[in-house]
């Protein structure tokens, strides 16, 4: 029997000014939005500051991780800190569905008691919002494809692109029809999209803290992937888990009668890295199952 491991090191764009620059100017658009919704009279406005504020927690949890991803294990966290990020997506998560309920509690009281709301000035911090947001969006367009968490990121600041245009048109609606409850019905269908974005995030981060494998990773194929290989008899104790949102780890004991050599482990970390995005991987080898009864369903 033999342990053998391994891990890439392989190293990806450094993404912090483009981080810096998109969190500097939402920050800035949410006291913006925030200080004119009051002035406006505006919930889809503050309900926007509030989206606005849920994708900068996210940006923030996206640059942590990168940052926490690049730090040495030592002491007695041997596989570093890179959990945290999971750990801090899941209170990100409950802040987020906090936030909503004070926005929806907003909503509804001027849906019952409608309030003049200053639709110019309403068109015009959205707007800024489209600007922004698009800009943001563009600073992590081309690192995409490489990482999920750049995809993430583009992904929020587009999105919330497409929701301050959404408020822009609810200016302009009530600037054509003066019709007040355009303002909280725009705020009902920006939390909707809050929801469905938080719940989202709060299930995939539970799955990761459970240790559940990734979504993107088929258990089967991998198990395929393993047995196709040459020497390979059975395998068994397959388990793959998300060491952070960007790290993938995996362990295995491999049935190998004919023994195995350094370059066939060396192969085949290179194929996982290639086939799966599973970087961090430990096997086992043993000539024959060693283990005749298994308590975790191995």
């Amino acid at each position: 029997m033999a342990h053998t491991h391994g891990h890439s090191h392989a190293a990806g764009k450094n993404y912090g000014k483009s981080f810096a620059l998109g969190i500097g100017l939402n920050v800035t658009f949410i006291a913006v939005e925030i200080v004119y919704g009051l002035i406006a009279n505006s919930s889809a406005l503050l309900a926007d500051a509030g989206h606005n504020a849920s994708d900068v927690l996210g940006l923030v949890f996206a640059w942590t991780a990168m940052w926490l991803a690049s730090m040495k294990p030592r002491g007695k966290y041997t596989y570093g800190l890179r959990k945290t990020t999971i750990l801090v997506s899941i209170l990100n998560a409950l802040l987020l569905f906090g936030a909503v309920a004070v926005i929806a509690w907003d909503a509804i009281g001027k849906f019952k008691n409608p309030e003049p709301v200053a639709g110019s000035q309403v068109m015009i911090v959205a707007a800024i919002g489209v600007v922004i947001n698009t800009l943001t969006a563009l600073l992590f367009m081309k690192g995409q494809k490489d990482d999920l968490n750049i995809k993430g990121a583009f992904l929020h600041m587009a999105a919330d692109a497409g929701v301050s245009l959404g408020v822009v048109l609810a200016g302009l609606l009530i600037n054509l029809t003066g019709k007040q409850w355009i303002d909280p019905v725009t705020s009902f269908l920006i939390i909707a999209v809050i929801v469905w974005g938080t719940w989202r995030l709060f299930t995939d981060s539970i799955d990761l803290a459970l240790d559940a494998a990734p979504k993107h990773i088929e258990l089967d194929k991998v198990r395929n992937f393993l047995l196709s290989q040459n020497g390979v008899e059975n395998i068994h104790d397959l388990h793959v888990w998300a060491m952070s949102t960007t790290q993938i780890a995996l362990t295995a004991h491999l049935i190998m009668p004919e023994g195995f050599s350094d370059e066939f482990i060396a192969e085949l970390q290179e194929k996982l890295v290639h086939e799966f995005g599973i970087g961090h991987t430990t096997f086992q080898i043993e000539n024959k199952q060693i283990e005749k009864y298994c308590d975790t369903d191995c």
